[in-house]
């Protein structure tokens, strides 16, 4: 992975590194699911960013199967499916859900 792959996910930084695996320890269940929405921006963002990258890339989804696929994660599927409209993980047209390229992604690491 290069320097510029590292800054953009965050990797590159050992005290981001170390921040988003508290929020995956703290908020997240053995299983897989979101306990709860963290409250705190930067907390929250991660959490976010750690479901969408579940999703595949370049897939359209349509909101029914977005909603299933939060299902999956936390029980709030409506307010995480505008988080990751607000915070441009994806874009929504016409009921349809596509991932946004990273770039555009508000970057937790930078808040």
């Amino acid at each position: 992975m290069s320097k510029a792959d590292e800054m953009q996910k965050g990797t590159s930084d050992p005290v981001n590194e170390a921040m988003k695996a508290a929020v995956l320890r703290n908020f997240f269940a053995a299983d897989g699911r979101l306990a709860q929405i963290p409250a705190q921006y930067k907390k929250k963002l991660i959490a976010m960013q750690h479901l969408v990258e579940k999703l595949e890339p370049g897939r359209r989804y349509t909101e029914k199967e977005i909603n299933v696929f939060i299902q999956q994660f936390h029980d709030d599927y409506a307010t995480i499916r505008r988080e990751f409209i607000i915070h441009r993980y994806m874009s929504r047209d016409n009921d349809i859900y596509e991932m946004n390229p990273r770039d555009q992604w508000t970057k937790w690491e930078q808040v």
